[in-house]
C-alpha cells in the first residue's frame, strides 16, 4: 500500500504544481473512470522533463466514451488523448507511436463472475473461448479485434456498465489489460465478481499517446521526449513503479497461464515492432 500510496501522491503532486508563467498548459482527460489517467500524466510530464520544459495540466474530469475523447482532441478541447491505437484512428489522430505500457495493453485477463472459475479451468484454446460471450466497449478497437478473431462480444458504450453487466449474466467475461483487472475488481465489492486466474489472451497492441493532425509539433515533441526517457531508463522505471503494475507482477502469475494468441489486422504498418526496447514479455517481469 505504501507504493501505491506514494505514487498518487506524487502524481497529484504533478497536477497541482503552480509553474511560473511560462509553463505550458495543455488539457487532458483525468476522469476518475480511467484508472490510467494518472499514469499517462506522470508519461507526459516525464517527456517535458526530457525537454528542460516545464509543464502543468488543465484536467477535464469528464466521464467521455472514446468517440467523445476523439471528437474532442480533433476539436481542440483537449490537447492529448491516449487509446488503444489501430490504424483507423492513427489516420483520424496524430500518432505517438510509442507504446505506453510497453505491449501490456494487449496481454488480457479475464473478469468474471466469481462462482465461474470452473468453467474456464476447462478453456485451452481459441476454439473453447469462442463459445464464451465477452464484454467490450462499443468503440475500442479491442472489439474489432476479439470479432476479427471469430470471438462472441457484447458491447456498450459506457466503461462502467460493463461490471454490471458481467456481474448481471449479460456475458461471461470483461477482458482486461493485465495491469487493470485487480484494482477494478476491489472498487466494486458489492459486485460478484474475479479475476480469471487460469488464461491469459495475447495480441500485439497498446495505448499511444494521440493529439491532432493540427498540432504536429506537439506530437514530435512528445516523441522525441519519450525517446529521450526510453534511452536513459527513466521510462521503464516509471513503468515498473505504476501500482497497477507492479499489481499485475505480483498478483497475475503471468508466467502460468494458458496463452491464447489472437491476430490483431488493425495496426498500421508504422507499428514500430522493430524496436524490441518499446516492448515488454510478460515472463520477465
Amino acid at each position: 500500500m505504501c507504493k501505491f500510496f506514494s505514487f498518487f501522491i506524487s502524481v497529484a503532486a504533478l497536477l497541482i504544481t503552480v509553474y511560473p508563467a511560462s509553463a505550458e498548459t495543455y488539457k487532458i482527460n483525468l476522469s476518475d473512470a480511467d484508472p490510467n489517467g494518472p499514469y499517462m500524466a506522470s508519461m507526459i510530464k516525464l517527456a517535458f522533463e526530457h525537454l528542460g520544459r516545464k509543464v502543468e495540466f488543465q484536467p477535464v474530469t469528464d466521464d467521455m466514451t472514446q468517440t467523445r475523447l476523439q471528437e474532442d482532441t480533433l476539436n481542440g478541447k483537449l490537447d492529448i488523448m491516449w487509446a488503444g491505437t489501430s490504424k483507423e484512428l492513427e489516420d483520424q489522430l496524430e500518432p505517438i507511436r510509442i507504446p505506453m505500457f510497453k505491449g501490456l495493453l494487449g496481454h488480457r485477463l479475464l473478469i468474471i463472475r466469481k462462482d465461474d472459475q470452473a468453467k474456464f479451468d476447462k478453456v485451452n484454446n481459441i476454439e473453447d473461448l469462442r463459445q464464451i460471450p465477452l464484454g467490450q466497449g462499443t468503440a475500442w478497437i479491442d472489439t474489432k479485434i476479439l470479432e476479427a478473431n471469430g470471438l462472441k462480444v457484447v458491447k456498450t458504450m459506457k466503461y462502467q456498465n460493463l461490471f454490471f453487466m458481467v456481474d448481471g449474466g449479460r456475458f461471461d467475461a470483461f477482458p482486461r489489460a493485465v495491469f487493470e483487472p485487480f484494482s477494478e475488481v476491489e472498487k466494486r465489492p458489492n459486485l460478484n465478481l474475479a479475476v480469471e486466474k487460469h488464461l491469459m489472451l495475447v495480441y500485439k497492441m497498446d495505448f499511444y499517446l494521440f493529439v491532432s493532425k493540427n498540432n504536429k509539433q506537439l506530437a514530435r515533441d512528445l516523441e522525441l521526449g519519450l525517446n529521450r526517457a526510453i534511452a536513459d531508463g527513466s521510462f521503464e522505471k516509471v513503468f515498473l513503479s505504476a501500482p497497477s503494475v507492479q499489481e499485475a507482477i505480483s498478483k497475475g502469475n503471468l508466467k502460468n497461464r494458458v496463452v491464447i494468441p489472437l491476430n490483431n489486422p488493425f495496426n498500421s504498418k508504422e507499428t514500430p515492432i522493430d524496436r524490441p526496447e518499446l516492448w515488454i514479455d510478460p515472463a520477465s517481469l
